[in-house]
């Protein structure tokens, strides 16, 4: 009886303590530079500038369902180095675009194809950046996801370092360090358990979670953490490193919170997925999102507001690309 009590006057507070805190990252990171950008940034240079990532989006979509988190992962790995610079667009020997950590990113021909719709409508107006924010947010609604209002006025970045790619989260690290990462970018320990449930849809390559599966921690044992049923499952599908898994196991095409119940299960892919539910700083969120769907819906538009405005590049910061892949020549 007690327990239960106490559950429910958690999961009753969770959500204001998660709403203070939501607000509190959003104004941090407009005090700390996305101040500058704008609703209206191109209400007069481009004002179909929406209307074109729309269409492209939901095209790009309708041939590959995959493109759509492909989308919201390239976006979060842009803004995971120098912020949301559109750095990880960049094609050029030494570039994050050639780390390993990139290899299975996709969804560079469509902001490509974006672009050059966008250029023949508005040359030299918007810029890369502002282009790969505005797919990710069409991406989420298009496969289920909630609709934000995307501030923009973002420049392009000129820098990008193959070696500050090996810094992205790429699934076996520890909740201490995602913890600090996010924080070094100005997002909160509620952004990253939110962030952390794109993986509501989406795939892995299998390639990722072969140590999980059969040689935990050098044991030559699978991780123990990993649902038996759950387990049989996987090695069935993951036979060769380079297959693919879905991330949800239970729901895979559908953008909602059951990766937060399947974490509960033992049932997260990655072992960052799965620690979310064991660690005590972020255990208690994991529960407050499972137990109430809408809760990380509605929460999910404000993380993705968060990463969108982390360390932008905004005046005379950056340059607007003519070519996302490349450099303008001056």
């Amino acid at each position: 009886m007690g327990f239960s009590l106490s559950l429910h006057l958690l999961l009753c507070f969770i959500p204001l303590i998660m709403a203070a805190m939501a607000g509190a990252t959003a104004l941090d990171m407009f005090e700390d530079g996305a101040e500058e950008l704008s609703f209206g940034y191109y209400a007069r240079t481009c004002p179909n500038m929406e209307a074109i990532v729309h269409k492209k989006v939901q095209d790009w979509i309708a041939r590959d369902p995959s493109i759509g988190p492909a989308i919201i992962r390239l976006h979060f790995h842009d803004c995971a180095v120098r912020g949301c610079d559109a750095s990880i667009l960049l094609n050029h020997a030494g570039s994050e675009r050639k780390a390993k950590e990139s290899e299975s990113l996709k969804g560079f021909n469509v902001i490509d194809d974006i672009k050059a719709e966008i250029e023949k409508k508005c040359p030299k107006t918007v810029s890369c950046a502002d282009i790969l924010t505005a797919a990710a947010r069409e991406a989420t609604v298009k496969i289920g996801g909630p609709f934000w209002e995307v501030p923009y006025g973002r420049k392009d970045g000129r820098v990008s370092l193959v070696s500050e790619a090996t810094f992205v989260p790429m699934g076996h690290e520890n909740v201490t360090y995602l913890i600090e990462f996010f924080q070094s970018k100005g997002l909160s320990l509620l952004d990253l358990v939110v962030l952390s449930g794109a993986h509501t849809i989406g795939r892995s390559t299998c390639s990722s979670i072969q140590d999980r599966l059969y040689n935990f921690k050098g044991t030559k044992k699978p991780d123990p953490s990993i649902e038996a049923h759950y387990l049989n499952f996987l090695r069935r599908k993951c036979r060769w490193a380079s297959e693919y898994v879905e991330l949800d196991g239970s729901t895979p095409k559908k953008f909602d919170s059951v990766y937060y119940n399947n974490l509960q299960k033992k049932m997260g892919l990655l072992s960052t997925d799965q620690l979310l539910n064991s660690d005590s700083r972020t255990s208690p969120i994991v529960s407050a999102l499972a137990a109430q769907p809408s809760l990380f819906y509605q929460q999910f538009s404000v993380s993705m507001t968060n990463l969108g405005n982390v360390q932008v590049l905004t005046g005379d910061e950056g340059e607007i690309r003519t070519k996302c892949s490349s450099l303008n020549h001056h």
